[in-house]
């Protein structure tokens, strides 16, 4: 249906992306932008028959824009790729549904489940610039996860033998399986970051965003 549409803008010397029926056309100023949409629209609708969605339509810059979940950036080297915002909100959505403290599934199916959502999401974003918000994915979602594990060590007494086996000290163990802070708070705490450390959790099967970054960076 759009191969013609393709072809016009090829004829028009555009600089232009599209994906099914999302498309970004690319130009140097507002003013042509708003010329471009208007006659673009017209080829659409009158001569292809369709219809734009007028509501995800805008012209706007690049970088205030999403496509397929990415957005642009300026950097020293020209124009960088990016996660969009709203993209990394959907992320944080679902990782906080698979970390939900009030879901009973076990901390193997969370990391399982927690695995899939990075694997796939790392190996669609992999492409843009994102070395620092993968390692600030990492800090948020280990967090989330010692959530998971100090909700589930409910009773004192199983805190302070979870505790004594990380290797904390019998009373200082009992004190701090005492605590009354949440759960949320607790989670961030020298406790838990000392004893949940970040190694403990990758052998438990948490697999970091920053490391598989690292892997998908090797191949492109």
């Amino acid at each position: 249906m759009l191969n013609d549409l393709d072809k016009e803008l090829e004829k028009r010397g555009h600089k232009f992306c599209w994906y099914a029926d999302d498309c970004n056309i690319y130009v140097k100023s507002r003013k042509a932008g708003t010329r471009v949409m208007e006659s673009i629209s017209r080829f659409i609708e009158k001569k292809l028959k369709l219809k734009i969605n007028m509501n995800k339509s805008a012209v706007d810059r690049p970088w205030k824009r999403k496509f397929l979940g990415f957005s642009f950036y300026n950097k020293k080297e020209g124009t960088g790729i990016r996660v969009h915002e709203k993209s990394i909100k959907m992320l944080k959505d679902k990782i906080k549904k698979i970390t939900s403290r009030s879901s009973g599934i076990s901390l193997k199916s969370r990391l399982e489940n927690l695995a899939k959502c990075v694997i796939g999401w790392i190996n669609y974003f992999g492409i843009s610039d994102i070395k620092t918000l993968c390692q600030a994915l990492d800090e948020w979602t280990r967090r989330r996860i010692r959530m998971c594990i100090w909700k589930r060590w409910k009773k004192i007494k199983t805190r302070h033998d979870n505790l004594t086996k990380l290797g904390i000290e019998n009373i200082r163990a009992w004190e701090l399986a005492n605590t009354r802070k949440g759960y949320w708070r607790i989670s961030n705490s020298h406790i838990l970051t000392t004893t949940l450390t970040n190694n403990v959790l990758e052998k438990s099967g948490f697999i970091s965003f920053t490391n598989r970054y690292k892997m998908v960076k090797s191949y492109i």
